[in-house]
């Protein structure tokens, strides 16, 4: 038999067993100051619960621009980086080579357009006093047009080449925290595989999937309840964005809620309680419910008077009321205050 069933009726037992003397003849009941109230059937909010997670808005994968090994990363996770810190290093070993091929092109292009230049001006000389042809002086033109051309070719790529060289240090795109680090030093960097991931703590979201009958609830600026793990309570999220496309694979709908709850890691687990229509649920007020012995329950009184504690169900708080989902039916009466200080068995008088 489950334990916790074993001790419910254990302590019913102890609780049923108050009241009467060591020779199991009835006692006098002890009378207690108290209030009741009669449980009634109240009108809610039904809520679609819909799991979701806590993400940062601006999140980024930094990767390296460079094939190359990783000669030194600067960081390490947790650590707090600011926008252009510079966070690894690639080996640039492959570009250097690249830029000094770059150079050499320049310089190769520069002594051959020195060349075209002193041609054509030589040339032109000659084709004023009617020495040489206009062929001859077309031609020293049109190598020196050539000779420019290669000569912007050559810088280019140099310009290139060193820009490519800049992108051997790894700068962060983003002010935040380093919240991944997914390779070491000697690993091979390559464009489009993450080496880090930067998360910026300050700006949080909710993130979750709904479907199409609760998505046309919704609207930008809506106010909706969510619990997450490690927040005691409900926090207060509000819609941001509304996805306008389904997932072809789950038919749901992504939508984003602002949430300005402290001590939020991104990562978290969350519930999001998306209003859907209402329900006629059973409520008492909190200070109605004790715990005895790790069981949530009330004092039930009978027509008598006499309390009796009775084992609940309960649900979410709204209110200072506690939805009872189990347990208790509209009409009976349960102490309201004074609840604390009860045994069962006692008789209330308020």
């Amino acid at each position: 038999m489950n334990k916790h069933i074993l001790s419910a009726i254990a302590l019913a037992l102890s609780l049923a067993g108050c009241g009467h003397d060591e020779a199991g003849q009835a006692a006098t009941p002890r009378t207690m100051p108290g209030k009741a109230a009669v449980v009634a059937a109240d009108a809610r909010v039904a809520h679609h619960a819909a799991p979701a997670t806590v993400v940062a808005v601006d999140r980024a994968e930094v990767a390296s621009r460079l094939m190359g090994y990783i000669s030194d990363i600067a960081v390490v996770e947790g650590q707090a980086v600011a926008r252009g810190q510079r966070l690894f290093t690639v080996d640039p070993l492959d570009v250097q080579g690249g830029v000094e091929q770059a150079r050499a092109g320049v310089s190769q292009a520069e002594s051959a357009y020195a060349d075209a230049k002193a041609d054509f001006d030589r040339y032109s000389n000659l084709y004023q006093e009617e020495v040489v042809s206009r062929q001859q002086f077309d031609k020293a033109r049109l190598q020196l047009d050539v000779a420019a051309a290669r000569l912007a070719q050559a810088r280019a790529g140099l310009g290139t080449a060193s820009g490519q060289l800049r992108y051997a240090t790894v700068t962060s795109p983003i002010a935040g925290v380093v919240t991944r680090k997914l390779a070491n030093n000697g690993d091979l960097a390559a464009p489009g595989k993450p080496v880090l991931v930067i998360e910026n703590p300050a700006r949080l979201q909710i993130e979750t999937q709904v479907p199409e009958d609760v998505l046309g609830r919704l609207r930008p600026g809506l106010a909706v309840p969510v619990e997450i793990d490690g927040v005691d309570g409900q926090v207060e999220g509000r819609v941001a964005r509304i996805s306008p496309a389904a997932d072809p694979v789950s038919r749901t709908f992504l939508v984003k809620l602002d949430v300005a709850a402290k001590g939020l890691r991104s990562g978290a687990f969350a519930r999001v309680l998306f209003p859907a229509g209402e329900r006629t649920a059973l409520a008492v007020p909190a200070k109605a419910l004790v715990n005895r012995a790790g069981i949530d329950g009330v004092f039930v009184l009978g027509q008598d008077g006499i309390a009796q504690f009775r084992m609940v169900r309960r649900g979410a708080e709204v209110g200072g009321l506690v939805e009872i989902q189990a347990g208790l039916a509209a009409g009976e009466r349960v102490v309201v205050e004074g609840a604390d200080k009860l045994e069962s068995g006692d008789k209330v008088q308020g």
